[in-house]
């Protein structure tokens, strides 16, 4: 019969199906390491249990291509014995009730730990939130998820995010909330208030100094919710004095406890001095090797830069220096040096998070800590050069870090360039990078990307301390403007904006006289009269003077103007105009321009609104071009005309609207932006459960995109609602 350990082991092993016996790719988790980490044990203590499980027939091994891992690995499989084993030895275990969402790691075997779990999981059921907090290595993460699992089994919903460098409050309630989450505060707030709700975040001293406010006070605000919340965090705690929260500090084990995550083989003595002089600290028991000189007590960081790191090969210690100096974890084949992972994965020194690595962080800082005198900049220098050959937001995000950090000058106007590709993909890795660029380099054309930045992702407060850093001039007055339009200052906002325009530079100035009046043409929510302003509107773009342009310029301010000319044309019923505009902006496109499609669906859908007996055949022209059209931005506003020219939508457009991400827009354009916040708007307006929480999203969207009026106005709806 089985004993314990080997019970253990046929149980977790049930949990893999027979398919993955004959599979090419493996998970990591039917591996040695993965099975010790399951069981919270160093590897050496399986050999034996599973040398006998073989032995009987209950578990068969072969070698496979592991997941993440650049060589292949023993993995292990159960036998049709071994399931039966298994069924027998789990016949008592309790069947989670509850449900999880959000990157949770896998449950583990906690050892020595029932006391805290207990003590946590009694005082979240209770109402109160806590802040966990300890040594890198001590377990945190481990209780935090033997903790949600003891509320999953009383039937509570447990959300879970993980922090990175670039985690902001968005990215943790996409993790939260899973699909497409909203990103203001009191979108998500409403989301996740919730009786028997636990929302977990974990690593949350990972978030960077640029980020970590904004983190702050989402924890803050949902924890005056009917959910509570369990915060993981290496100390010092980046939330000092923050209210809700009680702390508990995190400790080594027992001796007596933590002598279960050794061999059974290994005689007691032996393993009560190992423990003793790690002080009980669980990663450095794992790290240890019987050929190691044990530290006196406590001493695990001097234990693991004088035993754990000497004893790596020159091919593990460049692959460690790597992995220590990225700003984000990596792909094994993302790396520079990745030959030595497989040497680093052996010893226990990477974390996992599916196919992506890094170093347990209590190695990583010892390293880090060895770099910095002497052989970081060289490194940083190394890979910056290798990113710089790879394409994507991500590679220019990697690119920028190692660049900035390896002590050579980097121009403002390359900071700038890389920045408006990382935004594309993640404002808040943009808003990182941009503040080290800043803190290496502070000059004003930094200043202003940063404002602007600041402002797109709804950070008032961050973007007037970046405003007070600008030399004076229109450039600082418009952002000024901008500031005070989010912050509801209306008449200050237009007053600052009028001046700044009037002393820019003359290809500057049209810019921004455009810019202004297409963002007074899209203030306003869906169905609102466009007449009060329409004449304002077309008198301003009437005023505009095109002449200082080159022609190139001049061209595309035409154009925009008079697709400016035609929308209010439209609304107003004024046939003609609309015809000599559309005429005029042909001539300019040219007849097989692929935006024309969209003006004559606009012109159709508006005919449609004044004539019923129009409608259906607009609507299947709407139809056909969102389902062709490959411009994202083209569909959902094609998406919102058409759902503006009906009273009760047709399920194929709620459905179409359902099913769109807002995230292939891109934020760093202004429209886009804009409709984004109307995608929000019209998510509430189809589906009334979601309602609250959407428009407040929209709120906070149109407001952050200088819509004022329309976020006023939405305001006053949903308190009506209300």
């Amino acid at each position: 019969m089985p004993n314990q350990r080997q019970l253990a082991i046929l149980v977790y092993l049930s949990d893999f199906g027979r398919d993955l016996e004959v599979s090419w790719d493996v998970p990591r988790a039917i591996s040695l390491a993965g099975l010790a980490e399951h069981l919270g044990v160093v590897r050496s203590a399986l050999h034996p249990p599973l040398k006998y499980l073989e032995s009987e027939g209950l578990v068969s091994s072969r070698t496979a291509h592991v997941i993440g891992a650049p060589r292949r690995r023993k993995v292990y499989h159960l036998t049709d014995r071994g399931r039966e084993k298994a069924r027998d030895g789990s016949s008592q275990t309790r069947k989670s009730r509850g449900r999880s969402v959000g990157p949770a790691p896998y449950s583990i075997t906690l050892h020595g730990r029932d006391e805290v779990v207990s003590s946590i999981s009694s005082g979240l059921s209770k109402g109160s939130s806590y802040l966990l907090e300890g040594l890198p290595g001590i377990g945190k993460t481990s209780v935090a998820s033997a903790v949600s699992q003891s509320l999953l089994d009383d039937g509570w919903l447990v959300r879970w995010a993980t922090c990175q460098t670039d985690s902001d409050s968005s990215s943790i309630a996409r993790m939260w909330l899973g699909g497409r989450a909203p990103s203001s505060k009191d979108a998500i707030v409403t989301r996740v208030d919730s009786k028997k709700t636990l929302l977990v975040l974990d690593e949350a001293q990972q978030s960077s100094d640029r980020l970590v406010a904004g983190v702050r006070e989402l924890l803050e605000a949902c924890s005056g919710t009917s959910a509570v919340i369990l915060v993981v965090t290496r100390a010092p705690n980046p939330f000092p004095e923050i209210s809700g929260f009680d702390s508990i500090r995190l400790e080594g084990l027992e001796t007596t406890l933590a002598r279960e995550l050794l061999p059974e083989e290994m005689p007691d003595d032996e393993a009560i001095e190992v423990c003793e002089a790690m002080d009980g600290h669980p990663l450095g028991i794992k790290l240890w090797s019987p050929d190691d000189e044990l530290p006196g007590s406590g001493a695990v960081q001097e234990y693991i830069e004088s035993q754990v790191l000497r004893r790596l090969s020159q091919s593990g210690a460049s692959s460690l220096d790597e992995l220590s100096l990225s700003p984000l974890p990596l792909g094994v084949d993302e790396m520079l040096e990745p030959d030595g992972t497989e040497e680093l994965d052996e010893s226990a020194i990477l974390r996992w998070a599916g196919s992506l690595v890094e170093p347990h962080h209590l190695v990583r800082n010892v390293r880090r800590a060895s770099l910095v005198d002497g052989g970081a900049e060289e490194m940083h220098s190394k890979l910056a050069e290798m990113w710089s050959k790879r394409v994507g937001p991500r590679a220019k995000r990697m690119e920028a870090h190692h660049r900035l950090e390896s002590g050579t000058e980097v121009e403002p106007t390359w900071i700038a360039e890389s920045i408006s590709e990382i935004v594309s993909e993640d404002s808040a890795a943009a808003a990182v990078v941009l503040q080290q660029a800043i803190s290496a380099n502070p000059e004003e054309e930094l200043f202003e990307l940063a404002v602007d930045i600041a402002l797109e992702r709804g950070e008032p407060t961050i973007a007037s301390e970046y405003i007070d850093s600008m030399g004076d001039g229109p450039r600082k007055d418009l952002r000024s403007a901008r500031l005070a339009r989010a912050e509801g200052e209306w008449d200050r906002a237009d007053e600052l904006e009028a001046s700044a325009i009037s002393r820019l530079d003359p290809g500057d100035r049209v810019r921004a006289e455009i810019s202004s009046l297409v963002r007074k043409y899209d203030d306003r929510l869906p169905g609102s009269d466009s007449g009060a302003i329409a004449q304002t509107l077309l008198s301003g773009a009437d005023s505009v003077n095109l002449s200082d342009l080159d022609p190139e310029d001049r061209e595309l301010a035409s154009l925009v103007l008079d697709l400016l000319r035609h929308s209010l044309a439209l609304e107003s019923g004024n046939l003609g105009e609309a015809s000599r505009t559309r005429d005029s902006i042909e001539s300019r496109m040219g007849p097989e321009d692929p935006r024309l499609p969209a003006l004559d669906l606009r012109s159709r859908l508006s005919a449609g609104a004044e004539a019923e007996e129009f409608l259906d055949e607009a609507l299947e022209a709407a139809r056909s071009h969102i389902g062709s059209t490959t411009d994202p931005f083209d569909k959902l506003r094609s998406m919102h005309m058409a759902l503006e020219a009906c009273s009760e939508p047709p399920k194929w457009l709620i459905d179409a609207h359902s099913d769109f991400d807002p995230g292939s827009l891109r934020d760093s354009l202004a429209p886009h932006r804009r409709a984004e916040a109307h995608w929000w708007y019209w998510r509430g307006v189809v589906s009334r459960e979601e309602r609250l929480s959407s428009w407040k999203e929209a709120i906070v969207r149109l407001r952050s995109t200088g819509c004022g009026q329309a976020s006023r106005e939405l305001t006053r709806r949903l308190s009506r609602e209300l």
